[in-house]
């Protein structure tokens, strides 16, 4: 019975980690929020404020989650750095792409500084939940 117990302890799936992906959504909100009511306003002046404040809100739990991330042990890094790797290059492509839009949309200032932070939170976020969500499920790496 005691063998059978510890096997399901090492269970990759089952281990209890920090809320990473709960933390991500919640990043991903705030950021998807902040673009729509910017979109909202435009081609009008939009208010900064709200858009400010959901912004870093964003870089501050986006900064959390990578603490939290790193305290993990018995975590297949290996896995994570593979797939977080890809889809950060996947998503560098689609912010420029973005950031080409806004610019060609002649955004200026400070709202395109705005956007361009919120671009590169997303940009940063998603590879981490897909790396994450991947690599806790996988046996942790002989080296950890």
């Amino acid at each position: 019975m005691e063998a059978h117990q510890a096997q399901a302890q090492l269970v990759p799936g089952d281990r209890e980690l920090p809320p990473v992906q709960q933390i991500s959504i919640a990043v991903l909100a705030l950021i998807v929020i902040g673009g729509i009511y910017t979109a909202s306003h435009l081609p009008r002046h939009v208010p900064q404020g709200p858009t400010i404040a959901l912004l870093i809100a964003a870089v501050l739990l986006l900064a959390a989650n990578g603490v939290l991330l790193s305290r993990i042990e018995q975590f297949n890094w290996r896995v994570f750095r593979q797939v977080a790797g890809w889809v950060l290059l996947a998503y560098a492509v689609i912010a420029g792409m973005l950031e080409y839009v806004f610019i060609y949309d002649h955004t200026r200032g400070t709202q395109l500084l705005i956007l361009t932070l919120m671009l590169a939170v997303f940009a940063v976020n998603i590879p981490l939940l897909l790396g994450f969500s991947v690599a806790r499920f996988q046996a942790p790496d002989a080296s950890s």
